[in-house]
C-alpha cells in the first residue's frame, strides 16, 4: 500500500503520507484488501492524480465513492473500464453533455479521455468494499482529498470545480480563491437528477471560463470505443 506520486502531485501531496491520518488509513485499508473485495484495484486508487498532473489540472469533477460493483470502478469519478454497462449517473451525465453540446452520446463509460485533458476525475472517498456504498467514509480519505482540492486553490493558474450533490460540495469550504470557477448543482443520480442538475450546463459553461481566462477548453466529446 505504498503511496507514490509520479508527476507534480508529489510534491504537494507527499507530505500527507507521513501524517497519522494517513497512516491510519494505510493500516485500515492493507487490513481490507487482505480480508475482502475492494474497488478500485489497490494500483488504481491514484489513478485519477497519475493520468491528471496537479501543474494540468484545468477542472475538477468531484465524486463521492468508488462503484462498488465488480469490475467498474478504475479510479477516475463516474468513470467505468471499457466493456462495462455505463451506470445510471453517468448517463444522466452524457444527456446533460449532450443537451449542453450537442455531442452524440458514447457507447462506453471510460472517462479516461477527460482526464488526459487535464479534468481530474477526483472522487472525496477514494476507495470503498464490494457491494457497500461509503463503506470507507470517514477512515482518513476526505482529508487527503479536501488537501487535494486545497492545494489546487493555492495555484495562480484558475480551477473550474465542479461540485454535483452534497458530499461533493462539502468540498466548497477549500476553494477559497475568487480566481477559481466553482459550479455546483444537485447530483446527477437518477434519485436527484431532475432537482437541478439537468439544465445546469456545467460543460459548456467550464469551457466558457477557460476561454476566458486565455485557456485551452475541454474536449468534452467522448469518441466511441
Amino acid at each position: 500500500m505504498v503511496a507514490i506520486l509520479h508527476n507534480g502531485w508529489n510534491q504537494v501531496l507527499e507530505p500527507e503520507f507521513g501524517k497519522p491520518y494517513y497512516k491510519s488509513l494505510r493500516s485500515f485499508l492493507a487490513d481490507e484488501y487482505r480480508k475482502g473485495i475492494v474497488y478500485p484495484d489497490m494500483y488504481d486508487i491514484y489513478s485519477a492524480f497519475h493520468l491528471t498532473d496537479y501543474n494540468q489540472v484545468k477542472a475538477v469533477i468531484v465524486g463521492q465513492d468508488p462503484y462498488h460493483g465488480p469490475g467498474q470502478a478504475h479510479g477516475l469519478s463516474f468513470s467505468v473500464k471499457p466493456g462495462v454497462a455505463v451506470p445510471p449517473s453517468l448517463q444522466n451525465i452524457y444527456k446533460e453533455l449532450h443537451d449542453d453540446l450537442g455531442f452524440p452520446i458514447p457507447n462506453h463509460g471510460y472517462l479516461e479521455q477527460w482526464a488526459k485533458q487535464g479534468v481530474l476525475m477526483l472522487n472525496a472517498v477514494m476507495t470503498v468494499r464490494k457491494d457497500t456504498p461509503n463503506s470507507h467514509r470517514g477512515m482518513g480519505w476526505e482529508e487527503f482529498t479536501n488537501r487535494a482540492v486545497a492545494v489546487l486553490n493555492e495555484r495562480e493558474q484558475p480551477v473550474v470545480f465542479i461540485l454535483w450533490g452534497k458530499n461533493a460540495q462539502e468540498k466548497l469550504a477549500f476553494i477559497t480563491n475568487k480566481r477559481h470557477l466553482v459550479i455546483q448543482s444537485a447530483h446527477p443520480s437518477p434519485f436527484a437528477a431532475n432537482r437541478g442538475f439537468f439544465g445546469s450546463k456545467p460543460f459548456s459553461r467550464t469551457n466558457a471560463f477557460l476561454h476566458s481566462q486565455g485557456m485551452e477548453p475541454v474536449n468534452w466529446k467522448l469518441n466511441d470505443l
